[in-house]
């Protein structure tokens, strides 16, 4: 009797923990969407306040997302020594450090110290990143993980919904219409014109630096919290199977190496349906406090994307079926987007009939990221660390597609420019159903 009710409470104190760290992991994914989704507004206004082209511009992202392929090893080396709650204080402060080099930045109106801080908020993120996944998919069974993943994704994008809102209603304001208008049109003289551009990037200075105190603050909350350390080595090798007996090197994981390749084209393509949709819109004629809201409406699928993932995974429909569906999802709406012509009202904004094929690419994009991760991290044993910071590093698809969407855009048109996501919903579709069965570089296995 003894025993048992010692193993009840064991089993209760558990469950206890397990709540408290989904809890608190899904307070950083809610970071990680306020800090990354806000770029999508980022763009546009330092578009217009830095005076820059589409591909400049995009260099917000570039900046950004460069530090996951830089420090994602590092990461992983960091989290070895320090161990994971230890590396996740120190990725917050990192990315407290970059948003204080904004106030510096804003001062200025220097473009290029902007981007030091994104790349020391990216920095921080890329350490994140490493540290929280294989929590997420670690912390209970595998054949769920993508339940998990989606639930740490509603807290991201819920995130990602408000961060270029809160942004807007923070920096913005209803005159800036007729300024923006007044800019475009070379009403000011040059004195005039700094004047003006001055005042506007200044308004970061306030909310990056509250963004500072938020991130020392939650790190210090995370250090000292219950959140338990991990031991990736052993958690990861008691799964289901354990592929890493006899392996010397993690490239003689052939689904990991596809695997962060397919993370590459997936963010690639979700980042561009995220952070290009604003200058979509404005090329319809729409302006910026207008088309700010479209970031969200995409947001707004993707959580649509998870809640029907938490409900159908694995009950109903395994996760790797989802993340089929969804690859072949993406492919069309993609092709739908060059295609699709013609003005509508919807949502009460007169746009072409395109820009609504892109919104509910949030909703394929959503189960993507989860359907990958822990078919590209299964069985990794030892090797989990090094694993997911290869994964991590293929966030780094943020950095390129967007650059490579920018220079389209300057070149052929905001339009044809997503030409660019077809590729990446091919290699997806690869993945997702030969890709991930590649046990060995000389054969396929089931």
């Amino acid at each position: 009797m003894m025993s048992n009710s010692n193993t009840e409470a064991a089993g209760s104190s558990n469950k206890k923990r397990y709540i408290v760290s989904m809890i608190i992991l899904g307070s950083l994914f809610f970071i990680f969407g306020l800090v990354s989704w806000v770029n999508a507004i980022l763009i546009p206004y330092f578009k217009i306040a830095c005076e820059l082209s589409h591909f400049q511009a995009y260099l917000v992202t570039f900046a950004f997302y460069i530090a996951y392929l830089v420090m994602s090893v590092p990461s992983s080396f960091l989290l070895n020594k320090v161990g994971y709650k230890r590396g996740i204080m120190i990725g917050l402060w990192i990315m407290a450090l970059g948003a204080l080099i904004f106030i510096p930045a804003a001062l200025t109106r220097t473009y290029g110290i902007f981007l030091t801080g994104l790349f020391a908020i990216g920095t921080g993120l890329a350490i994140l990143q490493t540290a929280a996944n294989p929590y997420v998919t670690i912390i209970g069974p595998i054949n769920s993980a993508a339940k998990r993943i989606s639930i740490m994704g509603l807290c991201n994008k819920c995130a990602g919904i408000m961060a270029p809102l809160i942004f807007a209603a923070l920096v913005l304001q209803s005159s800036d219409s007729e300024t923006f208008r007044l800019l475009n049109e070379g009403f000011f003289s040059d004195a005039e014109r700094g004047a003006v551009l001055d005042e506007l990037i200044r308004r970061v200075i306030l909310p990056y630096s509250c963004l500072a105190v938020i991130l020392f603050v939650f790190g210090l909350l995370v250090r000292f919290s219950v959140l338990p350390e991990i031991d990736t080595n052993r958690d990861n090798a008691s799964a289901e199977v354990d592929d890493s007996h006899g392996k010397t090197s993690i490239f003689q994981f052939p689904y990991l190496i596809l695997g962060a390749l397919a993370i590459f084209f997936h963010v690639g393509a979700q980042v561009i349906s995220i952070d290009t949709i604003i200058g979509y819109a404005q090329s319809m004629g729409l302006d910026l406090l207008e088309a700010k809201v479209f970031p969200s409406y995409v947001m707004t699928c993707t959580l649509i994307g998870y809640f029907l993932g938490i409900i159908l995974i694995p009950k109903i429909i395994s996760q790797k079926r989802a993340f089929q569906i969804c690859t072949v999802l993406g492919l069309v709406l993609s092709i739908a987007v060059l295609i699709a012509s013609g003005q509508v009202d919807i949502l009460g904004h007169r746009t072409d009939l395109s820009i609504w094929f892109i919104v509910p690419m949030g909703m394929a994009n959503a189960l993507i990221y989860a359907g990958i991760w822990p078919l590209a991290i299964r069985g990794l044993g030892r090797f989990t660390n090094l694993g997911s910071s290869l994964l991590v590093m293929g966030l780094c698809g943020n950095a390129f597609t967007p650059m490579i969407y920018g220079a389209l855009a300057d070149s052929i048109g905001v339009k044809m420019a997503y030409v660019v996501l077809i590729p990446c919903f091919l290699y997806l579709i690869f993945y997702a159903f030969v890709g991930h069965k590649i046990t060995d570089w000389r054969r396929s296995k089931a």
